[in-house]
């Protein structure tokens, strides 16, 4: 039996059998299994394989962490040994969200959603940063900025602030394709949806205000009834709902309309009936509730800040495991949209850093040559925003690591809270997430990062040493 064989009966072992495997697909990186009874999974035997770097249960699914390439070769030599069939991620996906109770689905339906535009938010977020490293007074000059300086570089700024705003203005498009597409109807109709919500001929939604205190917002007058002529630049719920409604309806028309008739037919009556209803009803109730929630965040962590902060910092982590983060990447974009940065995101750098340098204090604490190995990678891929690979495959396993990385990353989220640092973009939440801070932020955001990084590193290494000494 060869060395990839003899891993992947291993697997199959510690995972329960084959009998407890409903389907099993593979990512980049992990091996990913639809399991009858999670319960019946060997954890320890199951890390102590060579080949395993971690393994962790998300959205129904329970998977296993390998490494690029090798995953490949482990996965091919299981669906022979196991004659289970390969499963398509779609068919995965379906068996796993099966289990799933109504909130895990909701949050699941989120992520499904928002990770696909994932890279264009963050691309946006890393550009944005360079425009701030170009265009924020007092980072090279004293009270001036680079091109205040050196003007002949602000056409550029200019284009980078450009492209790198593209992302967010047209954001509704984005996620018009993406919930159109996860809600079953044609992806393109929910490009045209979320476009559709930010025509040039609507007022920008970041006037609004402006203009309600002015008197001038446009009205459409349809037989009497008016209705507000604005778009929803910026804005996350009413393109979710709308594109919910455009999918049902896409869907209801194309199974009582004749094949003959469906292209004259379901896409025009679809797109009209959903956007008549976007601009009477679901965008202004929607806006109202997207409202209603940014200021509900920002009343809390303007009146408690500290507390605010302490406890997103403390919760982020534990929020990661049960797969609920993915629950406030809309709160953050409703921030950016609606007063101009967001103070959560900033924090999530600092979980991310605090479960990095717990992993890293690992390395200096395990004696397995594997887990040392293992802890240093996980806490760079930590470093960098990806977090899975130090929390499931290091710090949870040992439990201490995650709390002192927790313990870290609160008092960093309560200190940066209490300097109302906020971040006009989202980039990478790791090392680098101070580029899409505000440059006058930096300094109080640099030394939330150092204590993301000293506080769990000493914690996790103290602890680990004192935790060995009392066992020899």
């Amino acid at each position: 039996m060869g060395a990839y064989q003899q891993a992947a009966a291993q697997i199959v072992e510690a995972i329960g059998g084959k009998e407890n495997i409903v389907a099993a697909t593979h990512c980049v990186t992990r091996l990913r299994f639809a399991l009858k009874e999670e319960g019946k999974v060997n954890k320890e035997a199951l890390e102590r394989i060579d080949v395993v770097k971690g393994s962790f249960s998300a959205n129904g699914q329970f998977q296993v962490v390998i490494g690029q390439g090798l995953v490949d070769k482990v996965y091919d030599d299981l669906i022979e040994l196991t004659g289970i069939g390969r499963a398509t991620k779609q068919e995965m996906k379906d068996a796993a969200e099966a289990k799933l109770n109504p909130l895990q689905r909701a949050i699941k339906t989120l992520a499904d959603i928002f990770i696909p535009i994932l890279p264009a938010i963050v691309t946006a977020g890393l550009l944005m940063g360079m425009n701030n490293v170009l265009t924020g007074p007092g980072i090279f000059y004293e009270g001036k900025s680079f091109i205040e300086v050196h003007k002949e570089w602000a056409d550029l700024a200019n284009m980078i602030n450009l492209i790198a705003n593209t992302a967010f203005v047209f954001l509704p498009g984005l996620i018009g394709w993406s919930a159109v597409t996860k809600f079953g109807g044609s992806p393109l109709l929910g490009i045209v949806l979320g476009l559709m919500l930010v025509h040039p001929d609507l007022l920008n939604a970041w006037g609004w205000g402006a203009a309600k205190e002015k008197g001038e917002i446009p009205v459409w007058n349809l037989f009497g009834f008016e209705v507000q002529k604005v778009g929803y630049q910026g804005q996350v719920l009413p393109v979710l709902v709308a594109s919910y409604v455009l999918a049902k309806l896409e869907l209801f028309l194309r199974k009582r309309i004749p094949d003959a008739f469906q292209l004259l037919l379901v896409a025009p009556l679809a797109l009209l009936i959903t956007g008549f209803l976007a601009f009477i009803a679901i965008g202004p109730v929607t806006f109202a509730i997207g409202n209603a929630i940014t200021h509900l965040f920002v009343t809390i962590f303007d009146t408690v800040p500290a507390l605010g902060g302490l406890l997103y910092g403390a919760l982020y982590a534990p929020l990661v495991v049960t797969g609920m983060h993915h629950t406030f990447l809309p709160v953050d974009l409703q921030l950016i949209a609606n007063t101009g940065g967001t103070f959560l995101w900033p924090i999530l750098v600092m979980s991310n850093i605090a479960q990095g340098s717990a992993a890293l204090a690992m390395m200096f604490v395990a004696k397995e040559e594997k887990l040392r190995g293992l802890s240093f990678t996980s806490a760079v891929s930590a470093y960098l925003g990806i977090t899975e690979p130090a929390m499931f495959g290091v710090n949870l396993r040992f439990r201490f690591p995650f709390i002192a990385a927790m313990t870290g990353a609160a008092i960093a989220g309560m200190f940066i809270t209490l300097n109302k640092v906020i971040a006009p973009s989202i980039g990478v939440g790791g090392l680098p997430g101070f580029l899409s801070i505000v440059p006058q932020k930096w300094t109080p955001f640099f030394i939330g990062m150092a204590i993301a990084i000293v506080v769990p590193f000493a914690l996790t290494f103290v602890f680990g040493k004192v935790r060995k000494a009392a066992r020899s």
